[in-house]
């Protein structure tokens, strides 16, 4: 029998300037001259999808492990997501939600490479990747531009005898 079931995941982190790396969102770069605030590249997207898989799998990966492998220089945010994801077992990926609040940047122009990117890491059809940004009409720190705010929902299933 397949059983579906769905996780979220959230995470935001706060933008720091002057930049002192390079803006990844989503596992891809973008021309700003600001970055985000973190120990690891600060990719708050593939941060919030490592929570979300993590809830999948309760394998909680952010925190202890992602950690213990920044203080061992490993501060590429896909690979913990790769590391969330060894704890799949069984659990199928059908579909990711993605969503982003934030002034800047602009995120429009490079969503499909972003889906792109995400589809690769998860080994699912860029089809099933649904990306949204918004300002949320500057009611928060996120939609002033102190920040990025972005929430996931993955909808899995796994197949239970």
């Amino acid at each position: 029998m397949r059983r579906f079931f769905t996780t979220i995941g959230q995470d935001s982190h706060r933008i720091e300037s002057p930049k002192t790396k390079p803006l990844m969102l989503g596992g891809v770069e973008f021309e700003a001259d600001y970055s985000l605030s973190a120990n690891s590249d600060g990719d708050v997207v593939l941060h919030d999808l490592t929570n979300a898989v993590s809830g999948a799998t309760t394998y909680n990966v952010l925190g202890k492990v992602a950690d213990k492998m920044c203080k061992e220089g490993i501060t590429d945010s896909k690979e913990y997501l790769k590391e969330a994801l060894k704890a799949m077992d069984g659990i199928k990926i059908e579909h990711v939600s993605i969503s982003i609040e934030a002034l800047k940047p602009k995120f429009t122009p490079k969503i499909p490479e972003m889906r792109s990117a995400i589809a690769n890491l998860l080994s699912v059809g860029e089809k099933n990747i649904g990306i949204t940004a918004t300002t949320g009409e500057g009611l928060t720190e996120c939609g002033k531009g102190n920040g990025i705010f972005v929430t996931v929902l993955l909808s899995c299933s796994i197949f239970e005898l």
